[in-house]
């Protein structure tokens, strides 16, 4: 996730820490200006849900808006021409995903130590 409150703030002319809060507390939003400046610096950890509404409120703002999704990385990594698996096969298209029935061992599982 991407955290967009600078961007939000600036869309509404407001260009520092003080200003968000100001907006904030006119929708009965009272944060310190020390978390406000730790959501203005940076990307928060975890926002409370009620925070959250109260922010949107007082930007005239969504919650897409503040949190704008990213791509995982890697998570739709292609393969670069000629890669190849370690056993010199080629690498799957797609996700890969295992196979039911096709443990490395063969036959049943063996019982836990009594």
């Amino acid at each position: 996730m991407k955290w967009n409150l600078r961007m939000v703030a600036a869309q509404r002319d407001l260009w520092r820490p003080t200003e968000v809060l100001a907006a904030f507390r006119q929708v009965g939003f009272n944060p310190s200006l020390s978390k406000v400046a730790a959501l203005w610096g940076g990307t928060p950890v975890t926002v409370r849900l009620e925070d959250l509404d109260m922010m949107c409120a007082a930007l005239g703002c969504t919650v897409a808006d503040l949190l704008q999704a990213e791509p995982l990385a890697g998570s739709q990594a292609v393969p670069e021409e000629g890669e190849r698996t370690a056993d010199g096969g080629e690498l799957p298209s797609g996700p890969v995903r295992p196979v039911p029935g096709s443990r490395r061992g063969s036959g049943p599982r063996s019982l836990p130590p009594s």
